[in-house]
């Protein structure tokens, strides 16, 4: 075999110089052996720690193997392999990724600051459910302003059809939405267009039909719980490979096939005591891998640990981004009214949704009532680009239970007047696929199997969606779509014709995300923790955020009200008050009749006016030019002697 050097990767079957390359860890067996397309058998050379190798000329792309031991006929997939084409239980193939002719040699990545998010699923995203057919779809969310993919897990899994997270093969592509250079064309053509692209990747736990254990149990540790199944070992006995297994990954999908970076799933389930977390570890391989390229890494925490996005050098574990799962509880509550289950401690106040513009994360260590315990840490330090705003995601669609997207939950006024402030806020925004055109193909949980697991995944989520009291109904539960069903997968695919005949609500996030990137006060938003945005309460339901900029002109105000009228006669507020030799003027409405609204009416904030309820309006500064401009003291206050001794204006 070549010096180890030569590999790209330390584990799976490399294409080398005429030949493969082959490299298997398996330190619990003492013998392996290599079978290519299911007759010819080569014994591996062993290597310390564990490592099997071979070398075999001849040997190019396509070419299917499998490992056994010598102690069973049992033929078993590579851990890491590349491509599965007849699934888990069939052969591994050989990809050689320099086949591929990349196109985006002058793509610089993407950066934390200034991304606008698009979670998709390639598997319901169009009806083909394939890279290729979601590449056509590309040019129209660029041309609304994403700038980002956020993919949910295409690595091999159990089955025909599943939202990905009980992924297997860590390294091989599934099969279903096409192969390994589909997946590479896709970002090609992102890339091409302006669009970056990273990975939802799962490293807390492998799914249904793994058989790690088989080359060694300390891929898995006892030492941890684990709801989703059994823990990873990243800190036992004999964990290196692991480590390394996992590591390796990540570095794999940015090397390989040009991803952008990562969203790693439920970090606060990869349990490490070890001296460098495997998180770090994760995130400093990741980024060497990167080719001068800049990277985007998030991190999904359900307690919401801030150390995830500070840099390593400061004790953090060197992501950029943690999904903020405070401003969508706290959005959906003043969406909906409810804040049953996991929602309890969360009011949708006005309070709430101005503090999680200032600050992110609304719990930093404080008492969190619906689990008795403190919830997240402090986040003072930390910029709004560290944090992920969504109104919707995959989990909490599902987590419906009827699988209802909230645009048909909540009014359509109040949906534009809070997406508003979703995407010109301060924090990265992200939408859910379809979320731009106003999808109404729910999106329920789903995962392909058969027999005694399909009944424990019935009622596994039974069991979950009964922490809200009106998901107990049995005549509810009935009507339920079976997520073991292909019939439950086919109906969340999306309705491309509904871009066309949702053309309003398309537009109305057209808009706002040109307002985030041309308009000089939302898109200097990187600072706006030093200073660059304040706001302010007006009542329960209504608010203000003041956008501020280095001209006066530039600055911009954002009034939300998803309440009832609100009857201004004056603001005791500086926030409201326009900069210096300037008067605020209506710049956008979300009640623009090309939104579906019920139309822009005049406003003089000179005089009284009334915020209407279920709103949101953009406030530009204007600047006059002489004394005829600037706001006068009403004639009819001095005759009425409303100007008192002492009032500045007197």
């Amino acid at each position: 075999m070549p010096p180890r050097s030569s590999r790209r990767l330390p584990i799976g079957a490399e294409v080398d110089a005429g030949g493969v390359s082959f490299r298997l860890w398996a330190p619990a067996r003492e013998r392996c052996f290599l079978v290519i397309g299911g007759n010819s058998e080569y014994e591996m050379n062993a290597e310390d720690d564990g490592y099997f190798c071979l070398n075999l000329p001849g040997l190019s792309e396509g070419t299917r193997y499998q490992f056994h031991f010598g102690d069973t006929d049992d033929l078993l997939a590579d851990p890491a392999s590349r491509f599965q084409p007849e699934g888990l239980s069939g052969p591994s193939a050989v990809v050689d990724p320099a086949r591929y002719q990349w196109n985006d040699h002058d793509w610089q990545g993407i950066q934390a600051f200034g991304a606008v998010v698009y979670e998709m699923h390639i598997g319901t995203f169009t009806r083909e459910g394939t890279f290729a057919a979601a590449r056509e779809k590309l040019a129209k969310l660029r041309a609304i302003g994403i700038t980002c993919l956020e993919v949910m897990p295409i690595n091999e899994f159990e089955g025909e059809f599943g939202w990905g997270y009980d992924g297997t093969l860590l390294y091989a592509p599934t099969r279903l939405y096409g192969l390994p250079d589909d997946v590479r064309a896709f970002i090609d053509e992102a890339h091409r267009i302006g669009i970056g692209v990273i990975l939802d990747v799962v490293y807390n736990h492998f799914g249904k039909g793994e058989r790690f254990c088989e080359f060694t149990p300390d891929y898995f540790t006892e030492r941890y719980s684990n709801e989703w199944g059994k823990s990873i070992n990243f800190d036992g006995p004999n964990c290196r490979g692991v480590r390394e297994y996992i590591a390796k990954n990540a570095t794999y999908w940015i090397d390989e096939f040009h991803f952008d970076g990562l969203r790693i799933d439920a970090t606060q389930a990869l349990f490490d005591s070890s001296r460098e977390h495997i998180v770090t570890v994760i995130a400093r391989e990741a980024r060497a891998a990167t080719r001068q390229r800049q990277i985007y890494l998030v991190s999904e925490n359900e307690p919401q640990q801030t150390d995830m996005a500070r840099p390593a050098k400061v004790g953090g574990h060197g992501l950029d981004a943690l999904w903020n799962e405070d401003f969508h509880r706290s959005a959906t509550v003043a969406l909906t009214g409810r804040n049953e289950a996991y929602y309890h401690d969360h009011r949708g106040t006005a309070q709430e949704l101005v503090s999680a513009a200032k600050y992110g994360c609304l719990f930093q260590g404080q008492r969190y009532d619906w689990q008795d315990k403190p919830r997240g840490t402090a986040g003072f330090d930390l910029k709004p680009w560290n944090f992920v705003h969504f109104l919707q995601n995959h989990d909490q669609i599902a987590n419906s239970g009827t699988g209802t997207r909230i645009g048909h939950i909540t009014s359509p006024a109040r949906l534009r007047a809070l997406t508003a402030l979703h995407l010109l806020g301060p924090q990265t925004p992200m939408l859910f696929q379809g979320q731009e055109f106003g999808s109404s193909s729910p999106f329920y949980y789903f995962a392909d199997h058969e027999g005694e697991i399909a009944d424990v995944v019935r009622q596994g989520r039974r069991s979950f969606i009964s922490q809200f009291p009106n998901l107990r109904d049995e005549e509810l539960l009935r009507h339920m779509a079976d997520p073991c069903a292909r019939a439950t997968f086919d109906k969340v695919k999306l309705d491309w014709a509904e871009w066309d005949r949702n053309a309003g609500v398309v537009q109305l996030h057209r808009d706002l995300l040109n307002l985030r990137q041309t308009d000089k006060a939302f898109s200097r938003q990187a600072c706006a923790r030093d200073g660059e945005m304040d706001g302010s309460i007006l009542s329960s339901t209504a608010f203000l955020l003041r956008f501020f900029a280095e001209e006066p002109s530039d600055e911009r105000l954002l009034l939300i009200n998803f309440g009832n009228d609100l009857a201004i006669d004056s603001l005791p507020d500086p926030l409201f008050a326009p900069p210096e030799a300037h008067q605020w003027h209506l710049s956008w409405s979300s009640e623009d009749a090309s939104y579906g609204g019920s139309g822009r009416r005049p406003y003089d904030f000179q005089k009284r006016w009334v915020l209407n309820g279920d709103i949101a309006l953009v406030l530009a500064a204007a600047k006059f030019h002489n004394k005829q401009d600037a706001p006068a003291v009403p004639m009819e206050k001095w005759q009425a002697g409303i100007l008192r001794a002492g009032d500045p204006d007197t």
